[in-house]
């Protein structure tokens, strides 16, 4: 199970660095929204996909599943919405701004 997750994960980086290479900037942000899903499934299969009770004491308990991996994933999907949707609103910003979403039109715009 941890091989075909490492792969979905490796599909999962390669197509946010294609995305990230592209000229719109909506696909910048959905490249960079990719890479952070990436990130959230490596975290989890390197915390070991195993199943086991609830980390909680109790007498007669000895295998239990990891409680931090999940804890990290939480936090980075909280991180990650924030960025995504701070990428959003500064594409659209951008987009109206300068009528155009390409990168290549963006880049002497700063002249004016």
């Amino acid at each position: 199970m941890e091989i075909i997750m490492s792969v979905l994960a490796g599909i999962l980086f390669a197509t946010g660095v294609y995305n990230l290479l592209q000229k719109q900037l909506l696909r910048i942000v959905i490249g960079t929204a990719l890479i952070s899903h990436g990130a959230h499934l490596f975290i989890l299969t390197m915390g070991k996909l195993k199943t086991g009770a609830p980390p909680i004491l109790v007498k007669g308990v000895e295998q239990y599943t990891d409680p931090l991996p999940q804890a990290l994933i939480l936090t980075s999907i909280v991180i990650s919405f924030g960025v995504t949707s701070l990428l959003l609103v500064l594409a659209y910003r951008a987009a109206t701004l300068n009528k155009t979403d390409n990168m290549e039109e963006l880049r002497g715009s700063e002249d004016e």
